[in-house]
């Protein structure tokens, strides 16, 4: 579904990404996962040309992403994009947040309720919270209308930026169990920012580790932790898991 030649990517003096070369499968859930700074949320935000590579060129089901502002948002209509803590607009609704862009696009009025029912049923979310402003929502509802609005336009892949990284521990499990589970409904090709390996674990089918802009190994994580490529493998997985038994 998207495929990566020889991207980089600097911001000023900061050499954010290395040229990166990447082939991500449809259909799967793919987890960037690695340390902050690594690269990995500049990586989605050149998947859905929010960002332009300085080299190399990024290809969306096989066609290279559009320079063109127009011709780029067209493509992005086909990405969901959803992003820690919604990304909400402040002064619209949860509802009115979530079919923005349907109405943009001038939807007819049927079609935008029909679409707000699935979804709203799709992530439980509740449907008279609708009518709440984001203000009014908890953390997990916020969420979970981040991802209503990243879904809405039926897009043929869902890219997800740290989104439960703001939760509280009860709510994230709760959420990561309710994304696994949308996932292996919808069938979506799916690609996931994190630093949490649990959490890459638990939502992953294809793990991308990624360290000071470069691809270091990719792969099921249990083949990572079998065969690591580097030293560096073994060393984040071991953290992680010294981690996660010291808060337990």
């Amino acid at each position: 579904m998207f495929e990566l030649e020889g991207v980089s990517k600097r911001f000023g003096t900061l050499q954010a990404l290395r040229p990166v070369d990447l082939r991500l499968p449809p259909g799967r859930t793919t987890v960037l996962l690695g340390p902050s700074g690594c690269g990995k949320s500049t990586l989605l935000r050149l998947m859905n040309g929010l960002l332009r590579p300085d080299t190399g060129r990024v290809l969306f089901d096989g066609q290279v992403l559009p320079s063109q502002e127009e011709a780029v948002l067209a493509v992005r209509q086909r990405m969901g994009y959803a992003i820690q803590g919604g990304g909400l607009f402040p002064h619209l609704t949860a509802g009115q947040n979530v079919d923005l862009m349907a109405r943009y696009l001038r939807w007819p009025e049927a079609r935008i309720r029909a679409r707000l029912d699935s979804l709203v049923e799709l992530t439980r979310f509740p449907a008279d919270a609708l009518a709440r402003f984001p203000g009014q929502l908890s953390g997990g509802q916020r969420q979970r209308v981040g991802l209503m609005r990243a879904l809405m336009l039926e897009p043929d892949v869902l890219l997800l930026d740290e989104p439960l990284g703001a939760l509280d521990p009860m709510v994230r499990s709760e959420l990561q169990g309710d994304l696994r589970a949308i996932f292996a409904r919808l069938g979506k090709t799916v690609v996931l920012v994190t630093h949490d390996l649990a959490e890459a674990a638990f939502l992953g089918q294809h793990v991308v580790l990624l360290r000071e802009g470069q691809v270091v190994q990719q792969g099921t994580l249990a083949e990572l932790e079998a065969r690591p490529a580097d030293p560096f493998v073994t060393r984040f997985i071991q953290a992680q898991r010294l981690t996660l038994e010291g808060s337990a």
